[in-house]
């Protein structure tokens, strides 16, 4: 695990690869920048129509106090977008990834595997909708642990946890899927069920790290495609001497 880790770090930097780490990382960066845009902007909406609404029923502070509240309210809400977008990466990062993980598992096979048969396109449509998937079931995850944020942290491990599953198996079903079909992939997955979310661990450690997670997808896909290859092959020499 430790050493397909290693080599997906590796594989991240290299010639092949940097042109995709940095479309991933221009497109993660546009999709988090234009949601941070949309709700600051309705935030602080709410914060002027709120201290309005305040100025005008209380009656009992200037003008200038209720404005320089929302103006508050604004700037808090803006920080709090900043650090939502941390706890907000996976989603971001899965739907992002769904664009280009076709590309980094076949530039992975062809440094790594040179002598494998290449895997086999993926359609995009479905790799986008395990995209989508994921991120949609981290948002719900973000939603139910953000209450528990406040309580010794129980709620930041139970998203550690959570991602560590929903990352391992979109990677690695996705990384399985160039060799298989989208049934085999999943039974593949199930199978080996303890040791994909233990990979998945360090991929949730790898996208807790601010700026770094950015490049979650590339490491994530080329991390899986090493993990694959492995498994596939342990299945292989237990088939062969029988």
């Amino acid at each position: 695990m430790f050493d397909a880790a290693a080599k997906a770090l590796s594989d991240m930097l290299s010639p092949p690869l940097r042109a995709v780490l940095f479309k991933s990382v221009g497109l993660a960066l546009g999709v988090i920048i234009v949601i941070g845009v949309v709700l600051q902007r309705i935030l602080a909406s709410f914060a002027e129509t709120g201290a309005n609404w305040a100025e005008q029923t209380s009656g009992f502070a200037p003008h200038s106090v209720w404005a320089a509240l929302a103006w508050i309210l604004s700037i808090m809400a803006g920080l709090g977008i900043i650090t939502g977008g941390l706890f907000l990466m996976p989603a971001v990062t899965a739907f992002v990834g769904s664009f280009f993980v076709d590309e980094i598992g076949e530039q992975v096979e062809r440094m790594r595997y040179p002598a494998e048969p290449p895997g086999r396109p993926l359609p995009i449509l479905n790799a986008m909708v395990e995209g989508i998937k994921i991120a949609l079931l981290s948002l719900v995850v973000y939603v139910v642990a953000l209450p528990f944020v406040l309580f010794a942290g129980f709620g930041l491990l139970v998203l550690f946890v959570a991602n560590a599953y929903l990352l391992s198996r979109e990677y690695f079903e996705l990384a399985a899927m160039r060799f298989r079909t989208p049934l085999e992939a999943k039974a593949m997955r199930k199978a080996n069920g303890g040791y994909v979310f233990a990979c998945g661990l360090v991929i949730a450690l790898f996208v807790s790290i601010p700026i770094v997670n950015l490049a979650t997808p590339i490491f994530a896909m080329a991390f899986m495609v090493h993990i694959h290859k492995r498994l596939a092959g342990k299945r292989i020499e237990l088939i062969e001497p029988i």
